[in-house]
């Protein structure tokens, strides 16, 4: 029994102060409680507890890059990160593009992970844009949507094959917008980037993609899902398109929330946030490069007014473990494009739930209750008899980042040494503790 926790759960327009008790796996009462004799009683008083967060974007590397990441190490920050479901890309090698690599990655989390691994498979195969998949095998095998992410497809037939069977399968594709012709930078292209000398990737070059795709989504009747929408422009172009009745879902990262491209330029502070996290950092500190890339506070502002209007719909982490060799040491242009992010989402979140952005009930409905139901998985709610995937996190505690305190391999963000506030105390799936920091 979870005793005296504040829960916050939006399914069952829960945020007070109650008890749940779970027993076999699940959630078997919730409530002011009477201790039974079998109950193996935690006192959570004063802590937040809320249904297992649920990221639909995470790279676990696994098989091929286990330097940079593994199935267990992965697992491990999601669960820390108050993560009780993810679901991992497939630019792994092999990619995972048939039914045989969906087997042998089911395997492997069955073996090691420590939280719910659904897998998304690729949209063409080795993800060279050339040749489709079997789009109906994979969804049949389990696949929660098809992406070649990280890479575009640029053939807008494969698309449109993409999306009709995602219309016969009732799963999305996943797109990760960008035209090819535009990149080649390695930020975003504005006013920081000229005043670095940096190249620079203009915000059109994913505006032009979303277009498209949206339109293709229109035509097929198909589930398009924007992966990381990183400008102002690119949220609209999804209200837009929702608007005229496309399906069309959409993610945005905490860090295009609080980040800005003024952090490559060595600020550090968050945008949004009435914050200062720390002192400002060297320019062009290469943990600062993602893609899409960190863009303006204008963008940024924009981007949370889409998530509570409703044009954004889930918050997503684009967890993107890297190797020290890949970043470090190296030019800004040349390091490694990517973010971990799965033990660092809640505590970013949280900065915009203390400025009063948004509430918790709004948090979780990010992050849990609302990706469940875009997907329709049994999760995302802590009513009773639902299974007891469960997240107790101290929203007030802070804690240093420090790289030897991580989980995952990966240790390339530019939070790193910087004083968080709010920190997951227990994570549980299925009833299981998969992460204790008490």
């Amino acid at each position: 029994m979870l005793r005296g926790g504040h829960v916050v759960d939006p399914t069952g327009a829960l945020d007070r102060v109650v008890d749940i008790r779970v027993h076999d796996g699940v959630v078997a009462a919730i409530g002011i409680l009477q201790p039974e004799p079998a109950d193996r009683i935690i006192d959570v008083s004063g802590l937040v507890v809320a249904p297992g967060l649920i990221d639909v974007h995470v790279h676990l590397r696994e098989p091929g890059q286990e330097w940079k990441e593994t199935v267990g190490s992965g697992t491990a920050a999601a669960a820390a990160g108050g993560f009780t479901t993810i679901f991992c890309m497939p630019n792994t090698d092999p990619a995972l593009d048939s039914v045989v690599a969906l087997e042998e990655l089911r395997r492997r989390t069955n073996r090691d992970a420590l939280v719910r691994v659904h897998p998304i498979a690729a949209i063409s195969e080795g993800r060279r844009g050339a040749r489709p998949v079997d789009f109906d095998a994979l969804a049949y095998a389990g696949a929660v949507g098809f992406s070649d992410d990280g890479d575009t497809t640029g053939h807008s037939g494969i698309m449109r094959q993409a999306l009709e069977a995602s219309h016969r399968a009732g799963v999305p594709v996943m797109v990760h917008c960008e035209d090819a012709g535009l990149t080649g930078g390695s930020m975003h292209e504005g006013e920081t980037s000229r005043m670095l000398g940096l190249p620079a990737i203009p915000a059109a070059a994913e505006e032009m993609v979303i277009a498209r795709d949206v339109a293709l989504a229109g035509m097929t009747g198909g589930w398009l899902h924007v992966c990381h929408v990183s400008t102002g422009v690119g949220a609209e172009l999804v209200d837009a398109a929702k608007r005229q009745g496309v399906r069309v879902t959409a993610e945005v990262m905490p860090h295009h929330l609080t980040l800005t491209d003024e952090w490559v330029a060595g600020c550090r502070n968050l945008a949004n946030v009435e914050e200062t996290r720390g002192p400002d950092a060297v320019p062009a500190d290469t943990d600062t490069k993602v893609n899409p890339p960190l863009r303006t506070r204008s963008d940024s502002r924009r981007l949370l007014k889409a998530l509570k209007q409703g044009s954004i719909d889930i918050v997503a982490t684009d967890h993107a473990p890297h190797g020290r060799p890949e970043k470090q040491g190296r030019s800004f242009p040349s390091a490694a494009f990517g973010l971990v992010g799965s033990e660092f989402a809640l505590p970013v979140m949280l900065a915009l739930v203390r400025t009063g952005q948004m509430t918790l009930s709004n948090l979780v409905t990010y992050m849990s209750k609302e990706p469940a139901r875009l997907w329709g998985l049994n999760a995302g709610t802590l009513m009773p008899g639902a299974p007891a995937d469960i997240v107790v996190f101290d929203p007030s505690e802070t804690w240093r980042a420090e790289p030897e305190r991580l989980l995952s391999r990966g240790t390339n963000t530019p939070l790193i040494e910087m004083e968080l506030q709010g920190r997951v105390k227990m994570t549980f799936v299925g009833g299981d503790e998969r992460h204790h920091d008490w």
